[in-house]
């Protein structure tokens, strides 16, 4: 009787788009740029309306085949029978063609078989009980969680799955809600290594702030410029700052209190099941193959992006050198060697020890594929929409509005972040976001303050906080997203229903972005310093937990 309402729900909705469709007819010429928006938001409302993200994420991608196939000339029956064969054979199998994408897929298939080896030998047992030793309650245990966040700031993914994976068990031990664990992971990952200067992420931000000077014309490193961008990047650093506040504080709102509130009575499933395991307890079983993974990455990063020309260059700092080795890195394949070693570390370790016999340890492992298997299913739903996204052009239809508008040069930062915001969240991807918007941004928002007559002096300030405004509204947009990949990975790997997780992370992301947005990139733009925003916007989110926040215990 309960799934009624639902389901007429998503007939009103298909009715609905059926009759703008109809309006737009007849089906002739280019498609109208507005209809690209209509795909993500599609499988965005209903994985709302489902509670179930894969169907969602199908119906997305196939409204968007099937209007690319009516404007393509077919009629409405064909282009439906055609859209559906193109989700399969056009995006489906696009996502899965691309290299990136399938070393994703066996990175996370082969953390899922290492956690699983590493949880039925004991070793994972071992490090949940010397961690429950210095964590006594709900408050050190995501303090913690927060600190590993921390630690791992040169990748977002490898961050996510091993601080998930790792202090899942802990949190259920501690009753710290899996809703909790997997925002702390999510809203710690992305803002630290968005702004840290040695990580995965930095090659992509400098090459793409690159293209927009080149375009200008100044003379002006990227590296400068992102450097110089940093006190403007209010969204990530008072994410971080949000966190904390939440963590000491013990108070919560929105949905979250509600999933903290029920998790302080709830069974502590997965610890009991640690506790019951018949092996003992060696942390050291699963230390070793962490520790593999964490450094592993390290050095297949510097492999990866080692240039002798950079290193034999005196005029450059060891930092400098170091951070230009990161950011040429090939990322995917230094996790893909270093997932693969972990789990070969965690068979050698089990089997040393005689923990487990060969044949056990072969099955756990695939058992740990198998766990992974529908986050894999996600993942590729995902980056399918992503590409009718591209194919569609929807985020040059976002673009285009503002650079249509005749604005103010001191309103383009705010605009700036909050069309970042909109086309992270309409497409589930920073990288993509940021790669869309700093060529075209970068030169508009130059040569809107050289047309207003601005001096250089003035017009630097204003272009910093644009280049930080598109990579804070990416973020921000992404933390919103149902269908982002980190969003998704952050809620696979802390063992948390993944809408569970966009539902109660959204409003803090929210409140966390309107502060930056109405006390940091606005009034900075105008001339306030930033450090005096910094000041007014923690001191605005600390007001805020305080008054709107309740104790959850």
């Amino acid at each position: 009787m309960k799934k009624k309402p639902t389901i007429l729900i998503v007939i009103a909705v298909i009715l609905v788009c059926l009759a703008l469709l109809y309006f737009c007819g007849p089906f002739e010429g280019p498609m109208p740029l507005w209809l690209s928006i209509l795909p993500p938001l599609i499988a965005i409302a209903m994985a709302l309306v489902l509670k179930e993200v894969i169907s969602a994420l199908f119906l997305g991608v196939l409204s968007g085949t099937f209007l690319m196939s009516l404007y393509g000339g077919q009629e409405p029956g064909t282009a439906l029978g055609s859209g559906l064969l193109r989700v399969v054979d056009t995006y489906i199998t696009g996502s899965l063609f691309d290299a990136d994408h399938v070393t994703i897929i066996v990175f996370t298939l082969t953390i899922g078989g290492m956690v699983k080896i590493i949880s039925a030998n004991g070793g994972m047992k071992g490090i949940v009980n010397w961690l429950l030793r210095r964590a006594k309650g709900p408050r050190s245990g995501q303090l913690m969680t927060f600190i590993m966040d921390l630690c791992i700031f040169f990748d977002d993914y490898s961050n996510t799955l091993m601080v998930g994976n790792t202090m899942r068990p802990v949190a259920d031990k501690l009753k710290v809600s899996r809703e909790k664990l997997s925002y702390i992971v999510d809203s710690t990952s992305a803002p630290v290594v968005a702004i840290a200067f040695v990580t995965t992420w930095i090659g992509a931000e400098l090459s793409y702030i690159q293209e927009g000077i080149n375009v200008i014309g100044i003379e002006a490193s990227a590296y400068s410029v992102f450097f110089h961008s940093l006190k403007y990047s209010f969204y990530p650093l008072l994410t971080l700052a949000f966190v904390l506040m939440i963590i000491y504080s013990g108070r919560d709102y929105g949905p979250m209190l509600k999933a903290e509130k029920a998790a302080r009575t709830a069974e502590e499933k997965d610890a009991e099941k640690l506790e019951n395991t018949e092996n003992s307890a060696h942390g050291i079983d699963a230390l070793i193959p962490l520790l593999t993974l964490i450094f592993g990455t390290i050095i297949g990063l510097f492999f990866t992006g080692y240039d002798a020309s950079i290193w034999q260059d005196e005029s450059l700092g060891t930092f400098a050198k170091l951070s230009a080795t990161i950011g040429n890195a090939n990322s995917y394949l230094a996790l893909l060697w270093s997932s693969l070693i972990s789990l070969l570390m965690s068979i050698i370790m089990t089997l040393i020890r005689g923990s487990l016999e060969f044949g056990k340890v072969m099955e756990e492992m695939i058992e740990g594929f198998k766990l992974m298997f529908n986050a894999v299913l996600i993942l590729t739903a995902a980056w399918a929409i992503a590409l009718v996204t591209k194919d569609m052009h929807t985020a040059e239809f976002v673009s285009d509005i503002l650079l249509k508008l005749s604005l103010s040069p001191f309103i383009v930062p705010a605009l700036t972040f909050l069309l970042a915001a909109l086309i992270g969240f309409s497409t589930g991807t920073s990288w993509g976001t940021m790669a869309i918007l700093y060529p075209l941004i970068l030169p508009a928002s130059w040569m809107l303050c050289q047309d207003q007559g601005l001096t250089i002096d003035a017009t630097m300030p204003l272009f910093y906080n644009v280049v930080a405004s598109v990579m804070a509204g990416a973020v921000m947009g992404d933390h919103c997203s149902p269908i982002s990949d980190t969003t998704i990975m952050s809620s696979m790997a802390s063992g948390c229903n993944h809408l569970q997780h966009v539902k109660t992370q959204m409003p803090y992301a929210l409140t966390v972005g309107v502060v930056a947005l109405l006390i940091g990139v606005l009034p900075t733009a105008l001339g306030l310093p930033s450090w005096l925003a910094f000041a007014v916007a923690i001191a605005a989110l600390a007001l805020i937990v305080r008054f709107v926040g309740k104790k959850t215990a």
